[in-house]
């Protein structure tokens, strides 16, 4: 279900930028956020959100030996795209954990 619904918020995501830059270009949408103070707080919340986003991505590459200078540059380069990418590929890639299983713990056999 979770990843339904990944997949979904990243295709009204995508739907949303596609209109967004065919109708007012890369700088068009970046331009307004620094027009007014509250503007600027929303795009500086959105540094602070994507910023947050990254540093969770890196403990989490680090631990599974994988590299993150690709999901950096993507989160620079594409902003929340970066994020919701990684979370449908690992999301693929990991499997389920039960809800109150521990990572290296195993259940019991027998009930």
């Amino acid at each position: 279900m979770q990843r339904i619904l990944l997949m979904v918020v990243f295709a009204a995501f995508a739907a949303l930028s596609g209109v967004a830059l065919s109708r007012h270009g890369f700088w068009g949408i970046i331009a307004p956020h620094f027009q007014s103070f509250g503007a600027g707080q929303v795009f500086a919340d959105l540094v602070i959100a994507l910023s947050l986003n990254v540093f969770w991505m890196s403990r989490e590459l680090r631990r599974s030996g994988q590299r993150l200078w690709p999901w950096v540059c993507l989160t620079l380069v594409t902003g929340s795209f970066g994020p919701l990418l990684y979370l449908l590929r690992r999301d693929r890639r990991t499997p389920r954990v039960e809800l109150g299983a521990h990572a290296g713990t195993t259940a019991p056999s027998g009930a």
